[in-house]
């Protein structure tokens, strides 16, 4: 066990080789408290010395023979049991919109009200062509946003208003290039000014 390093083991190794049994209870029981030092995060565990005396069995692989104060424990009970996990296997028709695009459209298929669907839908096309331009780097025809809402729901909705697709995409590049950020704009004024007094000074020394 990597936490008590590797002299405790070579402690229970002698433990085990040591043959008076008297003496290897009382080496046990002093290699006990030197783990609860080693380990202090332990105490704060509930009958951690149950933990420690876990441990050591532990460590000698249980074949440690001395008298303990508590249950020996089962070797198969201890063992760490290694889960898999499994990996989601989702089928996603375009990995440029991704699952949740696909999520939003069984959404909005299942709305009764035909305005919101209108407009749910049209807020979907204004996400997946600000998706589709994070992915490619390029533009996208509205008219493609529109046959792939189309194809992803199986042809039950149906983008009526194309000529606003853009909102998402220009919020996004205002953001990315927003001249008003304090610390950019800031950091640009203070340089200005730095080479304009350095420019009045040159031709002042002049």
């Amino acid at each position: 066990m990597k936490e008590y390093g590797r002299n405790i083991q070579y402690l229970v190794q002698h433990a085990q080789k040591t043959e008076n049994p008297e003496e290897r209870a009382t080496l046990v029981q002093d290699i006990i408290e030197l783990m609860g030092t080693l380990n202090p995060a332990l105490r704060n565990v509930e009958d951690y010395r149950h933990k420690l005396w876990d441990h050591i069995f532990m460590i000698s692989k249980f074949e440690l023979d001395v008298e303990s104060p508590y249950p020996i424990p089962d070797q198969e009970s201890l063992r760490r049991k290694n889960m898999k996990l499994e990996y989601p296997r989702e089928r996603v028709h375009f990995r440029h919109y991704g699952k949740y695009v696909e999520a939003m459209i069984k959404k909005a298929i299942s709305m009764e009200d035909p305005e919101k669907k209108a407009e749910y839908t049209l807020i979907i096309g204004n996400y997946m062509k600000l998706v589709y331009q994070n992915w490619n780097r390029e533009n996208v025809d509205n008219e493609q946003i529109r046959a792939d809402i189309s194809f992803l729901s199986q042809g039950k909705l149906v983008l009526e208003d194309i000529a606003n697709l853009d909102s998402l995409a220009k919020s996004n590049r205002f953001k990315q290039g927003n001249s008003n950020n304090p610390r950019q704009s800031g950091g640009r004024q203070q340089n200005r000014n730095y080479k304009q007094g350095k420019n009045r000074n040159y031709k002042r020394n002049r």
